[in-house]
């Protein structure tokens, strides 16, 4: 196997060093696009669709290093980068482009108030207590109470089961921080190695849990989030732990010295911090594999990756270790290993969380998004962080409102837009189920779905791709010039060596893109209330052990990963993800809708209504703990 892998390595250098010549170079002539009036959005549309024929081998291990030491030498580097940018299309649809219309650099929205059916508008300027008890309001009951027919065969633990647990004396806030502390433990055990964090501190777990069980003895708790165990990425700010990206640097050069605005705003609820999860470095892929601090194994089989790059979030709840986990969303960050674990992934429009506290990692794309057990748990700790200043205080945000989900009228008239050449390109497994998912949720409801072309799709990826990067490359470039590189893992010093290739002309294509695909979705969301895709193009994928201790390089599952999660964060859209199903190999399969700014009500209803056809089947995974077992 490494014979054949290295020999795939050595002749994919070759041919870009050695098979394309100079006059290859001055015919790598860039796409005209039509201007965007001309292009047609309807079902039979002439747009050509692109299939992301990435051009790269999987390399892991050694091959890795080999790699990374072509890409950092002086001579051949850049010149694999170029090839390698050009056998990726960058060049020709992104770098040499011709594009009428003019850059938009930032992601935001028109202040626009939404009109959204069945909801509450919530009252500004309460604190995130109060919030919460408005968005607890608009809960249905219980879980059973939204369910038709049958009971579901599994279910986690949400943030009202505990609720009731710690109100009925059932159990406390300390019993149950010292069976999640034990838990950890147990998941560190040599045959799991699940890494589901970087740095806990079961000390201050349990101070804050004996100060919320004081609370509830006291008949006094802050709100329902009290005493709820709650997870952070480690790139969000949160005493007493450094936030470290996933390095083993970068909290040295930038000490964590308050905690992040969300978090600030969870602790104000009274949910309990219990550390800082695994992630991939820098953000810089999609696998969860992180070679400072372990590869955070997938709960629903622990031979499968998690997804990145939020992937110890996504693990840890769907573990049920928490209900609910902060993640950072630049590129599905956030939905992509919520979907490979099952688990419910939200990221509302650009801007409508605080950026405060957050590694300026990506400046235009990247945010705080959440990933919960249900839906509803979703919107309780969306109603704890959603309302501290923008981070543009010229951005006025529209009036404020929460899904009436204990509604008994259902959401009318929904329309979701499919693009159906785009949609299908996933695996058959997740085609299906999504397909099937629709279907019922169109028949329960009586919502239609519309026929629609989503254009330059791929030219949309490998934009936002130059955008990230650029960005990231910026951020850090005060710390990587003072950095010896052997800090870094591995496969993160190659996304830097092509991050930091990406030139003022490349960004600045990149903003056009950016620009053409904002009208494009505005025209669509005309006539239409949400897109829906898949999440991921495919399942979570075999977690190898060559790639343990260096990471890997696997862009092509890299790609299928990332395919319908762009827009969120190029565009500043919203979106969130459900489970819908399973493939054949019992991993999970999520399904995506896509909103208009600011319509995180209607997305919210949507997901809820989705889960509710969907979560009687429901399977318990792999790897799972019970932290309100009473034995």
């Amino acid at each position: 196997m490494p014979s054949k892998c290295c020999g795939s390595l050595f002749q994919f250098v070759d041919r870009l060093v050695g098979g394309n010549s100079a006059m290859g170079i001055l015919r790598d002539a860039g796409k005209c696009y039509r201007p965007v009036a001309d292009v047609d959005l309807g079902p039979n549309s002439d747009e050509f669709y692109i299939l992301a024929d990435v051009k790269a081998p999987r390399v892991a291990g050694l091959l890795v290093k080999i790699f990374v030491w072509i890409l950092e030498s002086w001579i051949l580097g850049p010149i694999v980068v170029y090839f390698l940018k050009k056998d990726n299309k960058v060049q020709r649809l992104v770098s040499n482009a011709v594009i009428q219309e003019p850059p938009l650099f930032v992601p935001d929205h028109d202040n626009q108030d939404v009109a959204e059916q069945s909801v509450s508008l919530v009252k500004p300027n309460l604190s995130p207590a109060e919030r919460v008890q408005e968005a607890a309001g608009c809960l249905p009951a219980s879980l059973e109470s939204s369910l038709h027919g049958s009971p579901c065969q599994f279910r986690r633990w949400t943030i009202r089961d505990f609720a009731r647990a710690y109100r009925s004396g059932e159990t406390t806030p300390l019993a149950v921080a010292k069976r999640f502390l034990a838990a950890v433990k147990e998941s560190e055990d040599p045959k799991l190695q699940m890494a589901f964090f970087i740095n806990f501190s079961p000390d201050d777990i349990i101070r804050q849990a004996e100060e919320s069980a004081q609370r509830f003895q006291i008949g006094a708790p802050i709100s329902i989030m009290d005493g709820i165990l709650v997870a952070i990425k480690d790139e969000i700010d949160c005493l007493p732990y450094p936030t470290t990206g996933g390095t083993t640097w970068l909290h040295k050069s930038r000490p964590c010295i308050d905690d992040a605005s969300c978090v600030r705003q969870l602790r104000s609820c009274g949910a309990i911090l219990v550390g800082k999860t695994n992630m991939h470095e820098l953000g810089a892929g999609t696998s969860g594999i992180n070679p400072h601090y372990g590869a955070t194994r997938n709960p629903c089989d622990i031979n499968k990756v998690s997804g990145g790059s939020s992937s110890g979030s996504a693990a840890v709840v769907c573990a049920g270790l928490c209900p609910v986990a902060l993640g950072v969303d630049g590129g599905g960050s956030v939905r992509m290993p919520a979907a490979l674990c099952g688990v419910v992934g939200f990221k509302p429009t650009s801007s409508r969380l605080s950026n405060s506290g957050v590694l300026p990692l990506n400046w235009t794309v990247g945010m705080p998004g959440i990933l919960a057990t249900t839906v509803e748990d979703a919107l309780l700790t969306y109603a704890a962080i959603c309302s501290d200043p923008p981070n543009r205080p010229t951005l006025l945000q529209p009036s404020l409102n929460f899904p009436l989900l204990n509604s008994a009228q259902p959401l009318t008239d929904i329309k979701l837009a499919k693009s159906s050449k785009w949609f299908n390109d996933s695996t058959i497994d997740v085609r299906n189920c999504c397909d099937r998912a629709i279907s019922m949720l169109c028949k329960q409801y009586g919502w239609k779905v519309l026929d629609v072309t989503v254009p330059e799709i791929e030219e949309m990826r490998l934009a936002h791709y130059v955008t990230i990067g650029s960005e990231c490359t910026a951020s850090l470039a005060p710390h990587l010039s003072k950095l010896d590189r052997a800090e870094i893992g591995w496969d993160a010093r190659v996304a830097l060596s092509v991050y930091g290739s990406f030139t003022s002309k490349d960004y600045l294509n990149a903003q056009r893109i950016r620009n053409r695909q904002t009208q494009f979705h505005r025209e669509i969301f005309k006539k239409a209330d949400v897109i829906v895709t898949p999440t991921t193009g495919v399942t979570a994928y075999p977690l190898l052990s060559d790639a343990l201790s260096t990471g890997e390089l696997d862009y092509i599952n890299g790609a299928a990963l990332v395919r319908y999660s762009i827009a969120g964060n190029f565009l500043g859209l919203p979106a969130i993800t459900v489970m819908v199903g399973y493939d054949t190999g019992g991993l999970p399969i999520g399904l995506q809708f896509i909103g208009r700014p600011w319509s995180e009500a209607t997305l919210l209803h949507l997901a809820f209504a989705m889960q509710t056809i969907c979560i009687k089947s429901y399977k318990k995974p792999q790897v799972f703990y019970n932290l309100l077992e009473t034995k």
